[in-house]
C-alpha cells in the first residue's frame, strides 16, 4: 500500500509498506478514503515530539471503509462507512467507564503519561496513523463508528479530532452566559473553540492570531472580534483594556507547541530543543483571563519542560484545565449541530491534496502559503 512516511524534521514521503494486518481478534483494517493534516501533525513534522522514529506514518484524522475485521469484532462489518476517533481506547478501564478516552489506560506502554493516538510517536503508543491507503483499527467494537447517511464525508473526518477538540476546549472553559471568551489561535481547533463557544453561552468571543487571513476565517466562520497581536503594542494591555481592565471570564489555548510572539520563547523551542513547546499563548491566556477565571487547554505541548507563568495561576485563583479531547464522548450533541444546521465542520476546510502529493500539502499547511487553514487528504482522485 502506499503511505505517508516520515524521514526526519521536515521530510515526509510516501512510500510502499506492507498493508497492516488482523493482530488481535479485536482488530479491524480500515481503507482510508479521507485523511486530514492536523497542525499537531505539524510538530511531529518539525520534530518537536519526542520519540517520532522514522518510518512512522502520520494521520489521526481518517475516515474509510472497513475492509476486514477480527473474529470477536461484533459492532462493525466489511464495508461500513466508518469515522475514527484519534484515540484508541479499549472501552473498559477505569478511564474509559468514566468516557475519558484519551486517557485509556490499556493502549499505550506509556500509559501514565497519555492514551494512544494514531500516528503520533511511540510516546502515543507508536501506532501508525491513516495517512495511508489502509490503517489497523485496534479494539474495533469501541472506536470506529459508522458515519450517518446524512453526514458528508468531509464533515466526518473533521468529526475525528478538530471539530470536538475545540469543541472541548469551550467546555473545559465552564462557560456562563454572557462570558468574555478569548481564544488564542484562529487555525482549525481556535476556530471550532470560538465557534463552540457560542453554543455554550458566551456574550463576547475574542480571537488572536498574526494572520489576518486566519483571523478573517474567525470573523466568517466563528462571527468572532478579531484582534492582530502584531498590530497592537501589548497584547495583554489591549486585552485588558476590552474588558474594563478585568480580563476575559474564559481564556483558551488553541495554540500549543509553536506560538509565535517571543523570540527567545521560540528559539529555546523550535530551534534548541530545551522545552517542550513555546509557551506564549498559554502565558498571554494567564495574564490576560480575569482574577478567578478559567484556562482551557487544548493546543498540543511535548511531555518536557515549558517555562509557564505558574505563580501568577496560584496568585490569581484561577482554574486551569487541559487534556486530550475524548472525541466520542461529544459526539452525539455534535451530531445533532451538524444534523441540523448549527454547525458544518467542512467550512474551514481550504486545501484538499491526493496522498501521492502529501509532501507538498506538509509544506503549504506548516509555511502557511496559499492562505491556508485545514488541508484534506484523499486516497484516490476526488
Amino acid at each position: 500500500m502506499q503511505a505517508m512516511v516520515y524521514r526526519g524534521p521536515c521530510r515526509v514521503r510516501v512510500e510502499n509498506k506492507e498493508k497492516p494486518a488482523i493482530e488481535h481478534p479485536n482488530d479491524a483494517i480500515v481503507r482510508v478514503t479521507c485523511a486530514a493534516i492536523c497542525g499537531s501533525d505539524l510538530h511531529l513534522y518539525h520534530g518537536l515530539m519526542p520519540d517520532t522514529r522514522v518510518g512512522m506514518t502520520f494521520g489521526h484524522e481518517f475516515v474509510g471503509v472497513v475492509d476486514e475485521v477480527g473474529p470477536s469484532v461484533q459492532n462493525v462489518r466489511p464495508g461500513d462507512r466508518v469515522m475514527v476517533p484519534f484515540n484508541i481506547c479499549c472501552g473498559s478501564c477505569y478511564f474509559c467507564a468514566r468516557e475519558l478516552y484519551s486517557c485509556c489506560h490499556n493502549v499505550n506502554p506509556n500509559a501514565s503519561a497519555v492514551g494512544g493516538i494514531y500516528g503520533y510517536s511511540h510516546t502515543c503508543g507508536g501506532y501508525d496513523g491513516g495517512q495511508a491507503e489502509y490503517v489497523r483499527v485496534p479494539f474495533a467494537d469501541v472506536g470506529p463508528t459508522a458515519i450517518p447517511d446524512w453526514m458528508e464525508e468531509e464533515d466526518a473526518v473533521l468529526l475525528t479530532d478538530a471539530c470536538p477538540t475545540g469543541y472541548q476546549g469551550a467546555e473545559m472553559g465552564s462557560i456562563k452566559e454572557g462570558d468574555v471568551v478569548v481564544v488564542f489561535g484562529a487555525g482549525p481547533v481556535g476556530l471550532f473553540a470560538a465557534k463552540s463557544s457560542w453554543l455554550m453561552g458566551a456574550g463576547r468571543v475574542i480571537v488572536i492570531d498574526h494572520l489576518d487571513y486566519r483571523l478573517e476565517k474567525a470573523r466568517e466562520f466563528a462571527h468572532a472580534e478579531t484582534i492582530n497581536f502584531t498590530q497592537v503594542d501589548d497584547i495583554v494591555l489591549h486585552l485588558k483594556k476590552l474588558t474594563d481592565y478585568l480580563g476575559a471570564d474564559v481564556c483558551i489555548d488553541a495554540v500549543g507547541a509553536e506560538a509565535d510572539g517571543s523570540f527567545w520563547q521560540v528559539v529555546s523551542n523550535n530551534k534548541l530543543k530545551l522545552q517542550g513547546g513555546s509557551p506564549v499563548a498559554l502565558n498571554w491566556a494567564i495574564d490576560s483571563v480575569r482574577k478567578a477565571g478559567t484556562v482551557s487547554v487544548v493546543g498540543a505541548y511535548g511531555p518536557l519542560f515549558s517555562a509557564v507563568k505558574f505563580g501568577d495561576v496560584m496568585n490569581k485563583g484561577l482554574t486551569i484545565r487541559s487534556a486530550q479531547c475524548s472525541v466520542k464522548r461529544h459526539w452525539p450533541r455534535l451530531f445533532q449541530h451538524v444534523k441540523n444546521g448549527v454547525l458544518k465542520p467542512s467550512a474551514i476546510v481550504t486545501h484538499r491534496v491526493p496522498l501521492n502529493e502529501i509532501a507538498e500539502g506538509y509544506h503549504i499547511m506548516a509555511s502557511k502559503l496559499d492562505e491556508c487553514v485545514k488541508s484534506l487528504v484523499y486516497t484516490s482522485p476526488h
